[in-house]
């Protein structure tokens, strides 16, 4: 399981970026986005840092 804290995602707009930008790395990823604490949580077999770089190019940076 990777996860994320992403201080940028604030809206459902955001929340749906997220989980958008996720599947484009992994199509048969698993995606749970909870909103009110900013947090991903990603099922996949893809690196992390490739989730990390296109959450990033999409706006959303993971926090260090």
């Amino acid at each position: 399981m990777i996860e994320f804290n992403l201080p940028d995602m604030t809206c459902g707009h955001c929340a749906s970026t997220v989980a958008q930008t996720c599947k484009l790395v992994d199509p048969a990823a698993k995606v749970e986005v909870d909103l009110s604490v900013h947090q991903v949580k990603i099922s996949s077999n893809e690196d992390r840092a490739d989730f990390a770089e296109a959450l990033a190019e999409a706006g959303y940076p993971p926090a260090q």
